[in-house]
C-alpha cells in the first residue's frame, strides 16, 4: 500500500486514520459530511442565519471557556479587529507561559487553567510550533514538583497539547518527553487520585495522537494503562477486590484510555487481547461502582466489535453467561442505587445488549456548523469521547478547524463556506450513499492496515 505524504503538520509516516482518509477522499472527492450503517439521522434544520453564525474563521472564532481569548477580545463586546486580537491573545499566552514557571503554586495552577480554556478552543499551531520544547519543559516540571492539582491540570494540557501539535513530529517529539512521567504519576500509589486519573487519560490521548509507527510507544503506554485497571480484575478464587477510595474512578479513566489505544493494533495482537482480557472484564460487570461498570460494558462492546472486524465469525466463548448479565443490568431496578445511576446504567447496557446479540448500533449526529460526524461503531464513539474528554466544549471548534480531527473523522480540509452554501448543500440521499460505501471501504481497510503492522507488535 503506498505511503501517504503529509504536509506541513504532518510527518512521513503512515497510519491507519490516514490510510483511511485517503481512500474515502479519493472514492468520493472532497465530500465532507461521514456516515453510518444504516443511512442519515438526526439532520439539523438551521436557517440560513444559523448556519451564517457558525463560519468562524481560523483565529477569531468566540471563546468558549478561555480566560485568555475573553480577555484578548475585550471581554466586554467591544469589536476589536482580527490582527490585533491575535496579538493580544498570543501577548497574554505568552505570560502564561512565563507564569508555568513562578514560583507560586497558586500563580502557576492559574497559568495551567488559561492556557488548558484557549487550547481547547482555539488553534494555535503557528504560535506553539516555536514554543513547544518551552512549554513541554514546563509541563513536565508542574507534572515532577507540584501538588495533586497541579499534576492533574498539567497532565490534561499535555493532551491538549498534543492535540493542537497533530501527529507528525513535533507531537511525536512532545510525546516521548512527558510519556515517562505521564506513566509514572499514573502508577504511582501515593499520587492523588485525581492526579492518576488526568496522567491516564492524557497517556492513552497522547499516544493516540503521537505513537510511531514501530509500535515501542503503543505497547508501553498500553501496558502501563493494563497494570493499573487489571487490579480490578478477579483473585485467584473468582472474588473481585474491594476498591479503595477513589480507585473504581482510576481504573475507568485507565480502562477508557486503554481501549482507545486498541483501536490502533493489529489484528494478532487484537487476537491475543481479547483472548486474556473478555473473560475478566465480564467479572466486572459484578463491581460496586457503576461508572466502573459502565467503563467496561462499553469496553467489552468495543472489543467484541474489534473481533468482528478481523473476522465475521467471532464470538465470544461464553456469549449466553454475558448476555444474561447484560440483561440483568439493562432492567436494573435495584432500589439501593440512585435513581439517576439506574437510569444511566440501563441506557448503556441496552446499547451494549443489541450490539452483542444483533449487532445494533445506536447512531448519533454530531453537528458543528453546516458539518457533522456520524457515531456509528463502538470504535467511533471511543475515539470521539475521547477528544470530548480532553477538549470539553472545544470539540465542537476543533472537529471545524483541526486538521488532526478532520483527518481522523475523515472530513477533509477545513470548508470555507461563503453565501452559496444553502445551493452547494448535498441531500441526504446523496450523504446515505457515501456513508454506506465509506464504512465498509474504512472497515475493510482497516484489516489490511492491522496485518500490515501485526510484525512490530
Amino acid at each position: 500500500m503506498p505511503r501517504i505524504k503529509k504536509g506541513k503538520r504532518g510527518s512521513n509516516k503512515c497510519s491507519l486514520r490516514h490510510e483511511v482518509l485517503q481512500l474515502q477522499l479519493s472514492a468520493k472527492g472532497p465530500l465532507s459530511l461521514k456516515g453510518g450503517r444504516n443511512g442519515v439521522k438526526g439532520e439539523s434544520g438551521a436557517s440560513d442565519d444559523e448556519l451564517a453564525s457558525d463560519v468562524l474563521s481560523h483565529y477569531s472564532s468566540a471563546s468558549e471557556s478561555a480566560s485568555v481569548v475573553d480577555e484578548a477580545t475585550g471581554g466586554g463586546g467591544e469589536p476589536v479587529d482580527e490582527q490585533t486580537a491575535q496579538e493580544e491573545t498570543e501577548d497574554k499566552l505568552k505570560q502564561c507561559i512565563d507564569n508555568l514557571m513562578d514560583k507560586s503554586a497558586k500563580t502557576r495552577l492559574a497559568a495551567l487553567s488559561s492556557l488548558g480554556g484557549a487550547f481547547s478552543s482555539k488553534l494555535l499551531y503557528d504560535f506553539l510550533i516555536e514554543r513547544r520544547l518551552t512549554v513541554s519543559d514546563c509541563l513536565e516540571r508542574s507534572l515532577r514538583k507540584g501538588g495533586g492539582e497541579e499534576q492533574a491540570a498539567a497532565a490534561t494540557v499535555c493532551a491538549q497539547l498534543c492535540v493542537q501539535l497533530g501527529g507528525g513530529d513535533e507531537g511525536e517529539e512532545g510525546f516521548k518527553i512527558l510519556r515517562p512521567v505521564l506513566s509514572a504519576i499514573m502508577i504511582d500509589g501515593c499520587a492523588s487520585m485525581a492526579a492518576r486519573q488526568s496522567c491516564a487519560r492524557a497517556l492513552g490521548m497522547c499516544c493516540y495522537v503521537s505513537a510511531a509507527e514501530d509500535g515501542e510507544d503503543l505497547v508501553k503506554s498500553m501496558s502501563h494503562l493494563e497494570s493499573v485497571f487489571t487490579m480490578s480484575y478477579p483473585n485467584r478464587e473468582g472474588t473481585l477486590p474491594t476498591p479503595n477510595a477513589g480507585a473504581p474512578g482510576l481504573h475507568s479513566a485507565a480502562l477508557h484510555a486503554w481501549g482507545l489505544l486498541v483501536t490502533l493494533c493489529p489484528a494478532s495482537r487484537l487476537t491475543v487481547l481479547l483472548d486474556l482480557h473478555l473473560p475478566k472484564l465480564q467479572a466486572c460487570l459484578e463491581s460496586s461502582d457503576v461508572n466502573y461498570r459502565i467503563a467496561v460494558g462499553m469496553t467489552i462492546a468495543l472489543l467484541v466489535e474489534l473481533g468482528r472486524d478481523i473476522d465475521r465469525e467471532f464470538e465470544f466463548e461464553d456469549s449466553d453467561t454475558l448476555c444474561e448479565c447484560l440483561k440483568g443490568l439493562a432492567t436494573d431496578g435495584n432500589k439501593h442505587r440512585a435513581k439517576n445511576d439506574r437510569r444511566k446504567q440501563r441506557t448503556i447496557f441496552r446499547e451494549v445488549l443489541h450490539y452483542i446479540e444483533n449487532e445494533d448500533f445506536s447512531e448519533e449526529n454530531i453537528r458543528f456548523g453546516v458539518e457533522g460526524i456520524y457515531i456509528d461503531s463502538w470504535m467511533r464513539r471511543r475515539v470521539y469521547d475521547a477528544f470530548k474528554e480532553v477538549l470539553e466544549s472545544g470539540v465542537r471548534h476543533h472537529l471545524q478547524f483541526n486538521p488532526l480531527l478532520r483527518d481522523i473523522f475523515g472530513l477533509g480540509p477545513p470548508q470555507i463556506l461563503d453565501s452559496s452554501v444553502k445551493s452547494s448543500k448535498i441531500s441526504r440521499f446523496e450523504k446515505h450513499l457515501f456513508n454506506s460505501a465509506a464504512f465498509k471501504a474504512r472497515t475493510k481497510l482497516r484489516n489490511k492496515v492491522r496485518d500490515k503492522r501485526a510484525d512490530v507488535m
